[in-house]
């Protein structure tokens, strides 16, 4: 892609997902993940205003007179975006590919996690660790994630989920908010992974399939082909039948995966409205702090 051409649709990315964060995501996004732990401000002596539930008894018996410990909430909070840039990405039936929808969602997030004052970090992955970029704030360096996101050409094309989830453990030295972006078609178990980076972390899967890969309409003289082996197979009417319940049985089983690991689990398909079902998620995850 040349360079004006990447600068264009960056631009056109920015100016979309800004829009998008004022008119709805912002609020949401940070009534869900705001005060998500504390941090000591300061110690001072006791006053009638003050709850005297905060009184630091230690202290107290050191100075001779009431001292309370006060706390604020983090001000800071940390966002990875793991993202899969794996061969299966490409797909897509309609207008868009399950990458170009990972490329707006991640963007979308990040830009509402700087309007939070948040950092925010990139991890790119097929079934390596393609590209890492540390959690930083500010536009300039969301600009740059989302450059890296749109111009990036992986170097693999296989997928290995619970390698970039234990390289996320790696690189992350405080409790963050980590989105998996990625359609989970993998062929390992990655149950025991998301729920060891969900028990230091809070991990949210964003699933991203396309309409085709949850349910087939059978049609004549079928050939697939696997973009990640690039192995090919041609498929009767029988054929695709077994392969579109093979296809629903595996994602109702990753969902259970996810459930039993306690990981949220967004689904969004190629050609719906990804902020409704972001918006949705939201919606509960509030209701379920507020309860």
């Amino acid at each position: 892609m040349l360079p004006s051409e990447l600068i264009k649709q960056v631009r056109k990315i920015e100016i979309r997902t800004n829009r998008i964060v004022d008119e709805l995501i912002g609020g949401a996004y940070h009534s869900m993940f705001k005060g998500r732990g504390i941090e000591f401000d300061e110690v001072r002596e006791y006053t009638p205003e003050d709850d005297a539930r905060d009184i630091d008894w230690n202290v107290t018996a050191r100075m001779g007179m009431p001292y309370i410990k006060k706390f604020v909430e983090e001000r800071e909070l940390t966002v990875m975006l793991v993202v899969d840039v794996s061969a299966s990405g490409a797909f897509g039936s309609g207008d868009k590919s399950k990458r170009q929808n990972a490329i707006e969602i991640a963007s979308l997030l990040a830009f509402s996690a700087i309007r939070n004052n948040d950092r925010v970090g990139l991890l790119m992955f097929s079934d390596s660790t393609e590209l890492y970029l540390p959690p930083r704030s500010g536009r300039s360096h969301v600009l740059r994630l989302i450059r890296e996101l749109v111009a990036f050409k992986p170097g693999r094309n296989g997928t290995d989920i619970n390698a970039a989830l234990k390289e996320t453990l790696q690189v992350l030295n405080k409790r963050s908010v980590v989105f998996l972006i990625s359609d989970l078609i993998a062929k390992d178990d990655i149950e025991k992974s998301m729920r060891i980076v969900n028990r230091r972390h809070d991990l949210v899967a964003i699933r991203i399939l396309d309409p085709l890969e949850v349910r087939w309409r059978p049609l004549a003289g079928v050939v697939l082909e696997d973009a990640e082996s690039g192995g090919i197979v041609s498929l009767s009417k029988a054929g695709q039948k077994r392969f579109s319940e093979k296809s629903v049985a595996f994602h109702d089983a990753m969902k259970k995966s996810c459930d039993r690991a306690r990981v949220d689990l967004v689904d969004i398909r190629c050609g719906d409205d990804y902020v409704k079902s972001l918006m949705k998620f939201f919606g509960k995850r509030r209701k379920r702090r507020t309860a």
